[in-house]
């Protein structure tokens, strides 16, 4: 069977009945790899499909409400994004501002500001549920798969969670 949608194409399923798109989208300087998938075709709607579609397009405006949400979490000592912060500091060191596109002088903001947008990953059959929509990964190093940070997105876009990786 397959799912046929504008902005997707044909969302053909394997034998197991999973379905999976992947294609890199770029916006701003950076190229980012958008995947979405679902384990069973049956549970995905039009409506989740168009909803992807609408956060693929919006991108980059999702990018900053997620960048916005990171910083308000900078004054929580215990937040995910604060121990973040403080591993890169710590990791870097000396070297911090050669990592650094922006230097303003607050260490926090000018992380936020440098990580990399590095995948997007869309859970195309949690739309209308409680569990993430959206997952969008993000490093301030490319090259270090293990040392992120993974945003949860509600499928309006706004922001569940934010958490490390490890």
């Amino acid at each position: 069977m397959a799912i046929e949608h504008d902005y997707f194409g044909v969302l053909s399923s394997g034998p197991d009945g999973a379905i999976f798109w992947t294609e890199r989208v770029d916006f701003g300087d950076q190229s980012v790899t958008v995947d979405l998938t679902a384990p069973d075709q049956e549970d995905v709607s039009q409506e989740a499909l168009d909803v992807a579609a609408a956060l693929i397009s919006g991108i980059e405006d999702l990018d900053a409400t997620v960048r916005r949400a990171m910083l308000a979490e900078v004054d929580d000592r215990t937040s995910e994004v604060t121990e973040y912060i403080l591993q890169q500091q710590e990791a870097y060191g000396d070297q911090l501002e050669e990592v650094l596109v922006d230097i303003s002088g607050d260490a926090a903001v000018d992380i936020i500001r440098s990580l990399c947008l590095m995948s997007m990953t869309i859970l195309a059959d949690e739309h209308g549920g409680t569990d993430p929509f959206a997952v969008m990964e993000y490093a301030l190093d490319a090259d270090a798969t293990d040392d992120v940070l993974l945003v949860n997105l509600a499928d309006n876009g706004s922001v569940i969670s934010v958490m490390s990786a490890d």
